[in-house]
Order: structure tokens, then sequence, then C-alpha cells
């Protein structure tokens, strides 16, 4: 029930938080392996991309991969909330007060990140190639004109056979630890820092809300840059054994990208990465949290049964 109610939790977030995932998955390409100045800009801020995206491709664009992301959200956020909470259902995150340990927090936090992201990568791939795909006069990064999820899976699996599904899912998995980490135990301590010092209760989510705004800026700020070579090095063409195009890996992605773009590039799209991570962070948390309190409230219901 754990897994169920942390990835409906997800899906919850991830339809309102969806297109702004677009927005920055399209300005994490833009300019790929160009010096600043070297290269087309269509994307020049949020505002400006939701405007230019809306223009040329319609207003549906901006829930375009959002069938997969859903998925997504359901995969690795049922996985990952669903072990931080057995985590913590085994007394493996409290001391002997009830107060939350950092340490074991950030581990099972880290650990239930990198677990549920082994699952998500290939849904996360198929997105991040549905999401790049635009009208040509807007273009950026490796167009693959997947018509839907299925035909993409399909047109994958095809060509490079289920290991091309998974191409990439170590680096997510490394992504994803450092962002589940420092999002949920920075909403875990604060939140609980709130609840024991009666800040914030004047209503019964309030303190969730604040701590979810923190998580997601903590998130934000670690994840951003492993997010922009997780986005180079799925969105690349691959030849016919599967291998890139452009990146070899993770560090042969990254030393292009500082050789040709300069280290600020590693926080392309930091602002539509944060205007997601705040809404989709916060609705998450606060989800995780009513869900958890409607379980607790239908177990106590089948107790008095």
């Amino acid at each position: 029930m754990d897994f169920l109610v942390g990835g409906l939790a997800g899906v919850g977030a991830g339809f309102f938080s969806n297109p702004f995932d677009v927005v920055k998955t399209r300005m994490q390409l833009q300019g790929e392996l160009r010096a600043r100045g070297q290269h087309n800009v269509y994307y020049k801020n949020v505002p400006h991309a939701i405007y230019t995206i809306i223009k040329h491709d319609g207003v549906a664009s901006l829930q375009k991969g959002l069938v997969p992301a859903l998925w997504f959200q359901l995969v690795v956020n049922g996985v990952r909330l669903g072990i931080y909470q057995h985590a913590d259902d085994y007394g493996l995150l409290r001391d002997e007060l009830n107060n939350t340990k950092f340490i074991n927090s950030m581990f099972f936090g880290s650990l239930a990140g990198m677990v549920g992201a082994f699952f998500g990568s290939p849904l996360q791939l198929v997105k991040t190639q549905l999401m790049s795909y635009s009208s040509e006069k807007i273009a950026v990064g490796t167009q693959h004109a997947h018509s839907g999820m299925t035909y993409a899976i399909m047109k994958i699996y095809k060509k490079n056979g289920l290991s091309g599904l998974f191409r990439g899912a170590h680096g997510m998995m490394i992504r994803n630890s450092i962002g589940s980490a420092s999002q949920i135990a920075s909403f875990s301590i604060s939140k609980e820092w709130m609840d024991n010092n009666n800040l914030f209760q004047q209503s019964k989510y309030l303190s969730a809300f604040i701590a979810g705004n923190i998580g997601a800026i903590m998130k934000t700020v670690t994840l951003t840059p492993m997010d922009v070579i997780m986005t180079r090095l799925y969105n690349q063409a691959v030849d016919v054994n599967g291998r890139g195009l452009l990146y070899t890996g993770i560090l042969d992605c990254a030393r292009k990208i500082t050789k040709t773009e300069g280290l600020l590039a590693f926080y392309k799209g930091i602002g539509p990465s944060y205007l997601r991570q705040a809404p989709h962070s916060v609705l998450l948390l606060v989800f995780w949290d009513m869900l958890k309190d409607f379980e607790k409230h239908l177990g106590l219901k089948k107790l008095n049964a």
C-alpha cells in the first residue's frame, strides 16, 4: 500500500508540473555543444519559452510526453516513497525521541531514489525524446519524431533491444539518488522541526507545504547539473549498437559541455527546473502526507469494524 500511495502522489503532482518539464528539456538542449553566442536562442526565459512553444506547436505541446511522465511518476515515486516509508515503519529513520536522523534519512532517501530511477529509466528516456520534438523553426537537440509512448518504446526496442531502453540508467540512478536524498531529508527534517516548535500549524498541511518548498530548492540546486547531463544523454542519437553519437557517457558529456559551453551550462534550465520542482515537490509531498493520513484512517476503520 505504501508503494501505491507514493505512486499516486507522484501522478497527481506530475500532471501540473509537466509543462515546466517540457520547457526545462528544451532549454537544456538549446545550444548543445555550441559556445555562447554561436547558436540560435529560441527560448530566452520561461515566459518566452512558453509563448514560443504555444505559437509554433500549440497549447497542447506544453503537455508533450505527459503519458510516460505520469507512468514515470507512478513507478519512481511509488518505489522510492514506498521504500522510504517502509524504512520509517521499521524504525530505521528515527531516534528514541522519534526525531528523524538526518544521516539515516539521507541514506534511505538516496537508496530509494536510486532503485526507483532504475525501474523508471526507460520512461524517462522516452519522455525526454517526446518533449524535445518540436516544429523545425524552434527545434533543439536531436529530433526523434515519435508518435507516442508505445511507438517510441517499440522503435527503441527494435533498434537496440532491451539494453537500448535502459541506456543511461546508471546516470539516472545517480541523478535521482542525489535529488531524492536532498528532497526527502530536507522535507522530513524541516517539517518535523516546524511541527515540534509549533510553527505554521494554522492548517494541518501548512508545514508540509512550506517543507515541500524547502525540499524543492534543495533538490533543484543539487540535481540540475546531473539533470542537464541526463537530458543530453537521453536525447542524443545512437548508432545501430546503441552507442551515442555525441557522448560516450556521463564523464564524456560533462567534459564536452565544460569545454564548449562553459560551467554555467550545467545550470541551463534551472529556472523552469525550479518552477517544475516547486509545485511538483509541494504537491507530491503534501499529497503523500494526505494519502498516508487517509490510509491510516482506513486502517483504523478496519480495526474498528
